[in-house]
């Protein structure tokens, strides 16, 4: 041990508080930088001296030769990141899937007096005058205005529905995109750590920019998160890559990796058209570098929610989805109501009111000879007299029991059991995407607690190693003082 080693561990000391007081700045600087975790610097103590040797010199103990930065980290709990990315994925599946049903409430505007019930509702009470008074020609006048009224709502919400069908085809391909788009920034940061990491550096900002990039994709689809050392001798803090596993709905690993060692798989969508029902539909979701198809009915992620609004293909070739069904249950209903409707009306003279040949709900529209003349309205029996029997056979019509799809109903209840179920499918949709905000903003405000940058303890801090830096110094200036004592003092005896 030298005489200025004294010196020598004042100046270590000054130099460690003194990147403790930089990286103290530094998480002030980044206190409302989205994705910054705080980070923290760990003292070590410097080796002993005298160090165990077999020539070490002979005195008491050891004695302790300062201090010096071992490492700086971020403050960061991975269980919770596991948490938050579970949540996330689910909060991104509800809030998703409620959007969409909010459109599709919009749409049907059961709300307001502009839906289709109320439609109906005008149709009927149109038809009940003209039985009332079967010889005013007003009266058929207004049941044909109201048919024509109907069979418009009809129409415009068939295409309504197919236009946000539309866009939400548009999101898909959009969110696909992004997604892979998040695959290739995470890949890129995995390269940078890999030439980082092996020099003995803690790459924190790279870490924490990856971090972000995960949490952002485990809105979209459902993941897990493990970590590869880059080499052998690793440390502890040191991340490594991060390897990202497709999951399913129940956390566990599908074996198709997204992220992995060296590369990064993109998703693609595939969609097939159905012939039958008009429309195409999600047929499959694949990895590239990987013969297996992601599962289509998972209930995580914002793109499982995509899908199954949008509509999707099953393993026997149906289609599911929330707008795919309510477009074949109107038309079916439409199918059904033109045919039965025509049955009664041409019982007297053949005269269809509905044209028979475009009953789809996208399609339904008034025969063409009643618009012209209102006066073809069948309004009486064959027997010539005025009695409004089938304009009341017609209102009636409305709760007669028919088949509709594959269900033995009334039109009135077939349309009322539609909203209904749009209704309950809607509430359990926000009430899901409320309680996933919650828990996640639960789990999430338990990250912040941890990770999160407070002023207030900062500031505390950075008085804690300014006073030890201000100690160090002083301790420097207690040493230069000895040697000076000692240099230009002593030994002035016989000069």
């Amino acid at each position: 041990m030298s005489t200025f080693h004294g010196l020598e561990m004042a100046k270590q000391a000054l130099f460690a508080q003194q990147s403790a007081l930089y990286t103290t700045g530094n998480n002030i600087s980044n206190a409302n930088t989205k994705g910054y975790s705080r980070q923290r610097v760990n003292f070590e103590t410097q080796s002993p001296y005298p160090t165990a040797s077999r020539n070490r010199p002979e005195i008491p103990g050891q004695m302790g030769t300062g201090v010096k930065v071992g490492s700086i980290e971020r403050v960061r709990d991975e269980f919770l990141d596991v948490q938050f990315r579970g949540e996330n994925s689910k909060k991104g599946y509800w809030e998703t899937k409620s959007k969409a049903l909010a459109r599709m409430e919009n749409i049907m505007n059961e709300t307001t007096d502009r839906g289709l019930s109320k439609s109906m509702s005008l149709f009927w009470d149109s038809l009940q005058d003209l039985a009332t008074n079967p010889t005013n020609s007003g009266a058929r006048s207004v049941v044909v205005e109201r048919g024509v009224a109907l069979a418009d709502t009809f129409n415009h919400i068939s295409k309504s529905l197919e236009n946000v069908r539309s866009d939400l085809k548009a999101e898909i391909d959009n969110k696909v995109d992004h997604t892979n788009s998040l695959l290739k920034q995470i890949h890129n940061i995995n390269e940078q750590i890999k030439q980082i990491e092996p020099h003995g550096y803690v790459p924190n900002d790279l870490y924490d920019d990856r971090d972000r990039l995960i949490d952002e994709l485990s809105d979209i689809v459902n993941i897990n998160v493990e970590y590869e050392k880059t080499s052998e001798n690793s440390s502890g803090i040191q991340d490594g890559i991060a390897i990202i596993e497709l999951a399913g709905e129940d956390g566990k690993g599908l074996g198709i990796n997204l992220v992995e060692e060296g590369q990064y798989n993109k998703l693609n969508v595939g969609y097939e058209g159905d012939e039958t029902k008009g429309y195409n539909a999600v047929s499959k979701i694949t990895i590239e570098n990987s013969s297996e198809n992601i599962t289509l009915t998972s209930k995580s992620g914002s793109l499982s929610a995509l899908i199954h609004s949008y509509g999707f293909t099953t393993e026997d070739g149906k289609v599911q989805g929330e707008f795919p069904q309510m477009l074949d249950d109107l038309d079916d209903m439409a199918k059904s109501f033109v045919k039965e409707f025509n049955n009664i009306h041409k019982q007297v003279n053949g005269q269809n009111f509905f044209d028979e040949e475009n009953s789809t709900a996208a399609t339904i529209k008034v025969d063409g000879e009643i618009i012209k003349d209102p006066e073809k309205v069948v309004v009486n029996s064959e027997d010539g007299e005025e009695d409004g029997k089938i304009a009341n056979q017609l209102a009636d019509f409305f709760d007669k029991p028919i088949k509709i799809g594959d269900k033995n109903t009334s039109v009135n209840k077939f349309y009322q059991s539609l909203v209904g179920e749009m209704g309950v499918n809607i509430q359990e949709s926000n009430k899901m995407a409320d309680n996933t905000n919650i828990l996640l903003s639960q789990v999430d405000n338990q990250r912040q607690s941890v990770s999160s940058v407070s002023l207030d303890e900062e500031m505390s801090n950075m008085i804690k190693f300014q006073h030890a830096y201000n100690a160090a110094a002083r301790s420097m200036t207690s040493i230069d003082e000895m040697l000076d004592r000692i240099i230009n003092s002593m030994g002035l005896v016989g000069r």
